[in-house]
């Protein structure tokens, strides 16, 4: 895949890919990709579809690990890599033209390892493309940075004054169906929630009260999605159940230690009376 013979071999950049049961969508991702990269590493969890097959019919290199999370399985697949510049990309996503040229551009000069390149990302939903999109790290060099040990969102460990924004779009076509959207925003507000416990933060009634509609204002008025009918303003209403759901299932993990504590002060006390009634 090295597609510049001129390019320092230092400055070659391995493409990793996590994958699990997405036959249908990696082969864009891994096209988009090949203009740039020297090799792409794909690292499947485990899927029953022919996600392997399709990633190596595609000239990828191919590993298998039990899926242990999201941080892990990142981490897995850039200590996999055979070049130290990374550029992550995910199976439902695709690199436009003028990104890869971008990153085709600043690959001659990559002699910088502290620095890193962010991408502008733009999601889909029922067939409309939500026009605000965010900045994400997306190429790096693993000699500095790794990626941050966290449930969800997990991305590279750089500062925003060690950026460079690279021009064009990744395209994240994460959209599949109302089904699919609640049920990975079930899993995604389950690990945001215990992240959030698991940093000892106390729940706090006041974000389930105000946190839910001042997401929705946010992205409904102040981002612009009313002027994207009936998609926008259900984009806007799933962040709505997307902070209720991280702030309700705090609520619950808070409640579940409180009642094991109660419950072991409980038993504690009641063997300390029958010790002493013995005594």
């Amino acid at each position: 895949m090295n597609h510049m013979s001129s390019v320092p071999a230092d400055n070659r950049i391995s493409v990793v890919i996590i994958a699990q049961d997405d036959a249908v969508r990696i082969a864009n991702a891994i096209q988009s990709c090949k203009v740039f990269a020297d090799e792409i590493v794909v690292i499947d969890g485990g899927s029953k579809d022919n996600t392997v097959q399709v990633s190596e019919s595609l000239g990828c290199k191919v590993f298998t690990n039990p899926w242990p999370g999201y941080a892990k399985q990142r981490t897995f697949g850039v200590e996999r890599a055979s070049y130290d510049w990374i550029f992550l990309i995910d199976t439902d996503e695709v690199v436009n033209e003028e990104l890869a040229a971008d990153i085709l551009k600043y690959k001659e000069t990559l002699y910088d390892p502290a620095k890193a390149y962010s991408v502008f990302r733009i999601g889909d939903f029922l067939g409309k493309w939500m026009n605000r999109g965010e900045y994400l790290v997306r190429l790096y060099n693993r000699r500095i940075y790794g990626i941050t040990n966290s449930l969800v969102h997990e991305m590279p460990d750089v500062s925003e004054g060690h950026t460079i924004k690279l021009n064009g779009v990744l395209w994240h076509y994460g959209f599949r169906s109302i089904s699919d959207h609640v049920t990975r925003f079930n899993k995604y507000t389950d690990l945001e929630a215990q992240t959030v416990y698991d940093k000892g933060k106390p729940f706090r009634i006041m974000n389930l009260l105000f946190r839910p509609p001042a997401r929705f204002v946010q992205k409904y008025f102040l981002h612009g999605l009313y002027r994207k009918g009936l998609a926008g303003f259900a984009v806007a209403f799933f962040w709505v159940m997307y902070e209720f759901l991280v702030c309700f299932k705090h609520y619950e993990l808070t409640r579940r230690k409180k009642q094991v504590t109660v419950t072991e002060e409980g038993t504690a006390e009641k063997k300390g009376e029958t010790s002493y009634v013995v005594q």
